[in-house]
């Protein structure tokens, strides 16, 4: 049975009714033979909007850390992470990527080089595509580790940063919280090192899906941890919460780790406390907390340029 044949039709049928006439419409037909690719990635992020809500929200109110009376800011979440995974992130991560890739290969092979690849540098992975996947999935955690770790140790970069941190209804939803200006930064680190290493382009959508859909759980605004060992091996709710308690917020943080918390453990950044702190940033102005999505933009804006002018 093919399970992904249901991902294909919706793909197919969005490409043919949505994306096609829009490409004729922008003169841009040139994009048709990846349309499709685009299509059925972003089919992938609605069901991984899907699959995170069936998951996140019965834990949310199962035991939840906090209860709001007013879940306005909770919505403008809701409109970040549609936009981060159902639409510019399956555009960025797929049509960018892949032509970033074929360029990079093309100019490889008219300088007589091979692109790099994980099973050129260790023959043993040939064969393996699972383990080669998670080797992946690992050395792209651990380079977002130091993109993340660095968003705080540069005031610049934490101008931005901080309409991440500046939530304080924190819920799964808040994952993609953040400042345009930072997501572009992001997924050009993302990127770059995923050509580094050689993530075929059909994988490294799905290798953001996937730790993506993983870190919407951790910042779910539900009391759970997995024990002594199980918060050790994966990132919690509880863990990821202390990295947004409002006395964490800034350079001196703690919790880095997005999805794996060795890295914390091994540059002694982790923090594996009992607490479930109070999350936002007491510096971030109202309009990066409560305001509009139009609104906290451009209070993220207005901080940097605060930050970086004379």
């Amino acid at each position: 049975m093919n399970v992904t044949l249901p991902f294909d039709l919706v793909a197919g049928w969005l490409q043919q009714h949505a994306v096609l006439p829009l490409l004729y419409a922008l003169d841009l037909m040139d994009w048709e033979e990846i349309s499709f690719g685009w299509s059925l990635f972003a089919v992938y992020g609605l069901a991984q909007v899907i699959i995170a809500y069936a998951i996140c929200l019965p834990l949310e109110r199962w035991r939840p850390v906090e209860r709001w009376p007013d879940q306005k800011a909770v919505s403008v979440d809701i409109v970040y992470t549609l936009i981060a995974r159902v639409g510019l992130l399956p555009l960025l991560t797929f049509v960018v990527f892949t032509q970033v890739q074929y360029a990079l290969n093309g100019w490889l092979a008219d300088h007589n080089l091979v692109a790099p690849t994980l099973e050129r540098l260790v023959p043993q992975l040939l064969g393996q595509p699972v383990l080669t996947f998670l080797i992946y999935a690992i050395i792209l955690d651990f380079a977002e580790y130091w993109r993340h770790r660095l968003s705080h140790i540069f005031n610049w970069w934490y101008a931005l940063h901080a309409l991440h941190h500046a939530q304080r209804q924190m819920t799964f939803w808040s994952d993609d919280r953040n400042h345009l200006l930072d997501e572009v930064i992001g997924f050009v680190w993302f990127m770059a090192v995923a050509l580094l290493i050689g993530v075929p382009p059909m994988q490294f959508p799905l290798l953001v899906l996937l730790l993506r859909l993983l870190e919407s759980l951790s910042h779910a605004n539900v009391r759970l941890n997995f024990g002594w060992l199980g918060e050790r091996l994966l990132v919690s709710p509880r863990f990821h919460r202390a990295h947004h308690g409002m006395l964490a917020a800034g350079v001196r943080s703690v919790n880095y780790g997005a999805v794996l918390p060795w890295w914390d453990m091994l540059f002694h950044t982790a923090d594996f406390s009992a607490d479930y702190a109070q999350t936002g940033d007491p510096t971030a102005e109202e309009a990066m907390a409560t305001g509009s999505y139009a609104a906290q933009q451009w209070a993220g804006l207005r901080r940097l340029v605060r930050t970086v002018a004379p």
